[in-house]
């Protein structure tokens, strides 16, 4: 039974082995021989055959040229720069937030301080928890960055900016004023030194 099933995979195989031998080895054999022969005449067989392939539909798909190559590299480029400028936007918005967060609180308690100013009778009283406030602000400056802190002192009015600059050190007020838009620290300059005469 054996000697029977060995006979029939043997005539099986040999249809195949056949087509192998008599077919695809030798048209192989010629399409490489062919592509030899060219590019030794100076044909870029290469290229030419990227070319025909592109024109066939089913085949244009599995086959890239340059300018399909280069056209996805400059694609991935802008997508990757877009996305970077989306982190910047987004990180530029949360600083933004955050700015705007701080200059709320700093209003809130200039009013409070304008409130209190008003309702108390005595001017020395007010004067004096106003420049408390004054100086606990001036420190919290002093203990932030000075471009953030430049940026909080340029949205205040002029008379709370010129109050808590003030309260500031030379080097401290420098820096601030340094960080500042130039146009805004020269007018707040302006107003420190009005406030002293």
């Amino acid at each position: 039974m054996s000697k029977e099933i060995m006979n029939k995979e043997k005539k099986k195989m040999n249809p195949i082995i056949w087509f192998l031998i008599a077919i695809v080895i030798p048209v192989i054999i010629a399409i490489s021989l062919t592509a030899v022969a060219f590019a030794i005449a100076g044909v870029n067989v290469l290229d030419w055959a990227k070319n025909t392939g592109n024109n066939i539909p089913v085949v244009n798909t599995l086959i890239t040229t340059e300018e399909e190559a280069e056209e996805a590299k400059d694609e991935e480029k802008i997508q990757t720069e877009i996305t970077s400028k989306d982190n910047e936007i987004e990180s530029l918005t949360n600083e933004l937030a955050n700015l705007e967060g701080i200059i709320d609180q700093l209003e809130q308690e200039i009013l409070k301080l304008e409130n209190k100013q008003d309702n108390s009778s005595d001017q020395e009283e007010s004067s004096n928890a106003e420049s408390n406030m004054v100086k606990d602000m001036s420190s919290s400056l002093r203990e932030m960055d000075n471009k953030q802190a430049a940026r909080i002192v340029e949205q205040l009015e002029d008379s709370t900016a010129v109050s808590l600059l003030k309260q500031l050190s030379n080097k401290d007020r420098g820096a601030i004023l340094e960080a500042m838009e130039a146009e805004r620290a020269a007018e707040l300059a302006g107003l420190f030194i009005d406030s002293d005469n």
